[in-house]
């Protein structure tokens, strides 16, 4: 499957993945508020064996296929007690 990326320009490190480049009718207005304005990053095929920096890309394929798209937000960093 081709994907798309976009950065959220209000949020650091956030980004969309979308099934159709440009089309965002299946994320969430709420959501779209959220991650504000969008700057298309990149484009490429996924597949289920594709090594995705901060993701399962069989989870990210879920993702589109299921809701039509896929959130990565920043790892949240605890620190240790």
């Amino acid at each position: 499957m081709i994907c798309y990326v976009y950065r959220s320009r209000k949020r650091a490190d956030t980004y969309l993945y979308l099934p159709r480049q440009d089309d965002f009718t299946a994320v969430p207005e709420a959501l779209l508020r959220v991650f504000g304005a969008a700057d298309f990053a990149l484009e490429f095929e996924l597949t289920p064996q594709r090594r995705l920096a901060q993701a399962e890309a069989s989870e990210v394929l879920r993702n589109l296929r299921e809701q039509g798209f896929h959130l990565q937000i920043p790892p949240v960093n605890v620190a240790p007690l």
